[in-house]
């Protein structure tokens, strides 16, 4: 390749982990193009949580003070039992972890990221359904989600598997003063069953469930659903409920990969986000950890002098710090979905013993984290010869 050309990539999946690594490769001076299988990108999703370490990687994007604009920062977070009594209360220390948390739409946070790339860039209703073993462009990067086509060409052992529960999500109009006032991530745990609720935005709270269910299983009306699994759990979850629009619930089956069984890349094919490392969603972490992987995949391609050797540092970079959080999240799930009388009471016991500090230390461990910097390249990287 010609040094003093652009390289190219090409981004399959136009996800919020695609959307960002588009935009970090643009940044260091690539051409991108991404391919995004629906006709129009996908605003669906409900809302999500951003920790302090996917704004730091915002901010290298550029981005983040349009992200913030459209977001309600959060106070901490609070876990109740199903009759209220508080379990857990975490107050975010903004001073040791760097900011506060926020709570965000995923649309407003999909329409930040795709503004800022330009729709040039995107080629919507271009699904990929096969990959060469050597991309037509210098860089071939595998967004493309959970069931990813790209990740069967590099690491086609790494399949995802069936966790065991199924998650509703829904958006309801108004934002904290839709949970009384209250600008914190609030969970309730019962016997199999989870509730949660984050301001997301001035006019939205993200709703969502979590129950153990069998794979594939549906209701004909899932609000029905969700409102009569959780009839009877503590205010104001009901009355919350009671203001979803009918038809605006989003049901999913939960699925992840092995931690740390999943190859990262393969010649010049690479993977970011739930293509990589799709994770249980117990950690607030996922849009985080996608975005991460965009800042960290452009300073490695900006700072070494081949693309194979990038994407050595890159995976080398990544694969202990996702494969340790994806870990954790499957052990907060097998903790939170507890079903059996007696283990739930010595999880609830626990879970009152523990100081404030050893769980604001624990949110901490995750959301302290500093991307590298990323900067236009002295030169173009090139892929070696073979």
């Amino acid at each position: 390749m010609d040094r003093g050309t652009a390289p190219a990539a090409v981004v399959v999946g136009g996800g919020i982990g695609g959307l960002a690594t588009a935009l970090a490769l643009q940044r260091v001076g690539w051409q991108v193009t991404v391919r995004e299988r629906r006709d129009a990108l996908d605003r669906g999703g409900a809302g999500l949580v951003l920790w302090p370490n996917a704004m730091r990687c915002l901010a290298e994007l550029g981005i983040a003070e349009a992200v913030r604009s459209r977001s309600t920062p959060l106070t901490g977070s609070v876990i109740r039992r199903a009759d209220g009594r508080v379990l857990s209360r975490v107050t975010v220390d903004a001073r040791a972890v760097g900011a506060r948390p926020l709570g965000i739409v995923r649309a407003d946070l999909v329409e930040a990221l795709a503004s800022a790339l330009g729709p040039e860039v995107l080629r919507l209703g271009d699904p990929v359904t096969a990959v060469a073993a050597e991309p037509a462009a210098d860089l071939l990067v595998g967004a493309d989600g959970v069931r990813s086509v790209v990740r069967t060409s590099i690491s086609p052992d790494a399949q995802p598997g069936f966790r065991g529960y199924t998650v509703w999500r829904a958006l309801v109009p108004g934002g904290a003063d839709a949970l009384g006032g209250e600008a914190e991530l609030s969970e309730t745990w019962g016997a199999g069953m989870r509730f949660g609720m984050v301001p997301a935005g001035p006019d939205a709270t993200y709703v969502y469930a979590a129950a153990t269910t069998a794979q594939g299983a549906r209701s004909d009306d899932e609000l029905a659903e969700v409102r009569r699994r959780y009839a009877d759990w503590h205010p104001p979850i009901a009355d919350v409920l009671s203001r979803v629009e009918p038809g605006s619930v989003l049901r999913h089956d939960i699925f992840d990969l092995p931690p740390g069984r999943t190859r990262l890349h393969n010649g010049r094919r690479v993977l970011v986000g739930d293509a990589a490392h799709a994770m249980e969603p117990n950690l607030g972490q996922g849009a985080g950890l996608a975005i991460e992987d965009a800042v960290v995949l452009a300073h490695a391609l900006s700072t070494r002098p081949s693309i194979e050797d990038a994407l050595t540092d890159y995976a080398a970079a990544r694969a202990p710090r996702v494969t340790a959080l994806a870990r954790q999240s499957r052990q907060i799930g097998r903790f939170a979905r507890l079903e059996r009388r007696g283990a739930i009471g010595i999880r609830d016991l626990a879970m009152r013993a523990i100081p404030d500090r050893l769980a604001r230390r624990a949110v901490g461990a995750a959301a302290d984290w500093c991307p590298p910097l990323i900067a236009p390249p002295i030169a173009p990287p090139t892929h070696q010869e073979t």
